[in-house]
């Protein structure tokens, strides 16, 4: 895999990778930026959360779970100094639908998280990730929470 950063003006730049697509890269204005893009820490972030919501809304499509709302949120903890590295991370998975299995989210999780995200794989023998879950049951306009929970995983 190839990408690279193309800078623009100050501490502005634009990324790019094969595929082609363009992103905006920045910094805030504190630092000497224009606040125009995203912080490259963010995209590790967008990066992992992106990995392994792939990976589960497939299993779960393959799993034909009724799916009609998915999201999966990251929140990274990092070192208050520099390098301000990653220490730990929570991924929270919210799926909404009709009669979705708890067993068919665990599952999917679980396969995302061992054997399909490499991102999810390559940062839990860093630090350590928990993973949460929501289900709410769609009725109407109104979303009910069915079922929820957390398993963390070991730092490898």
């Amino acid at each position: 895999m190839e990408a690279k950063v193309t800078w623009k003006k100050r501490l502005s730049f634009t990324g790019s990778a094969e595929t082609g697509f363009e992103v905006p890269l920045g910094a805030g204005e504190a630092v000497g930026g224009d606040s125009d893009g995203f912080r490259p820490m963010e995209l590790f972030a967008i990066g992992l959360a992106g990995c392994t919501a792939m990976d589960v809304i497939s299993i779960l499509q393959k799993k034909r779970q009724d799916v009609s709302g998915f999201e999966v949120k990251v929140d990274l903890d990092r070192e208050t100094e520099h390098p301000k590295v990653f220490t730990g991370a929570v991924i929270e998975y919210v799926v909404s639908g009709h009669d979705i299995d708890e067993k068919a989210v665990l599952r999917s999780i679980e396969l995302s998280s061992t054997r399909y995200c490499p991102a999810q794989a390559m940062f839990g023998q860093l630090f350590p990730i928990t993973l949460k879950y929501k289900i709410f049951e769609n009725q109407g306009d109104d979303k009910n929470l069915v079922a929820s929970g957390e398993f963390l995983q070991p730092v490898a």
